[in-house]
């Protein structure tokens, strides 16, 4: 089948108006952005995200750098803990205010990062963080990076990103996905890139968030 040509269409910079970025939680957390917090499995990766969303049920911080004047809706979306004995227990041990944290019903059909219900769930809720944990979950059907790129979905994944960007964009939501490290490839190599990292991490959350890796997602590149 040939493929359908694509007109070329160039924008110039001069006619793009510059405007700062708003953080959620500085530099970390950006909103109208996707985030990425990753690790390997064990290290904590649910235990932060719902800490941090339990301080924003509430309308506190993790710090002076993470600046709210009221209690913000959050969206936590989870493919592997159960909502009752799991992810509910754990937020209120955090003290979350839990009439501030939704959840999108499963039950019937399971969300992909292009649901519609995802920007349904954020225009009623007027919610500013959305978490998916995983993110294998809702992209390449639980594969990892590399089982995607062998399966031919890379770009698949790619515009699924580009679709969830443009959602946090427009609602200026901040969007947070969870990921493990790929375990097919070298453990130290990916843990020397982030060291630094690291650090700050701990700097900023303390050692109960060991071994975290926050990295923005470069979804348009």
């Amino acid at each position: 089948m040939e493929e359908t040509k694509i007109e070329l269409q160039l924008i110039k910079l001069s006619e793009i108006q510059s405007q700062e970025v708003s953080w959620l939680w500085f530099p970390f957390i950006p909103y109208g952005k996707l985030t990425i917090v990753q690790g390997d499995p064990g290290d904590g990766k649910t235990t932060f995200v719902l800490n941090i969303a339990a301080k924003l049920s509430k309308g506190e911080g993790l710090d002076s750098e993470m600046k709210l004047t009221e209690p913000l809706n959050v969206i936590y979306q989870s493919a592997e803990d159960g909502l009752a004995d799991t992810v509910k227990l754990r937020l209120e041990q955090a003290g979350a205010d839990c009439e501030k944290i939704s959840v999108i019903d499963e039950k019937i059909k399971s969300l992909s990062m292009i649901d519609e219900r995802l920007e349904q769930a954020v225009i009623k809720t007027g919610a500013k963080l959305l978490i998916l944990d995983p993110i294998q979950a809702y992209l390449g059907g639980g594969m990892d990076n590399e089982q995607i790129q062998q399966a031919g979905l890379a770009n698949e994944a790619r515009d699924m990103t580009k679709k969830l960007a443009a959602l946090a964009e427009k609602y200026q939501c901040a969007i947070v996905l969870e990921a493990d490290w790929n375990n097919r490839l070298g453990h130290n190599e990916q843990c020397e890139q982030s060291s630094h990292r690291r650090q700050e991490i701990k700097r900023h959350t303390g050692e109960w968030v060991r071994l975290i890796s926050l990295q923005l997602l470069e979804a348009s590149s």
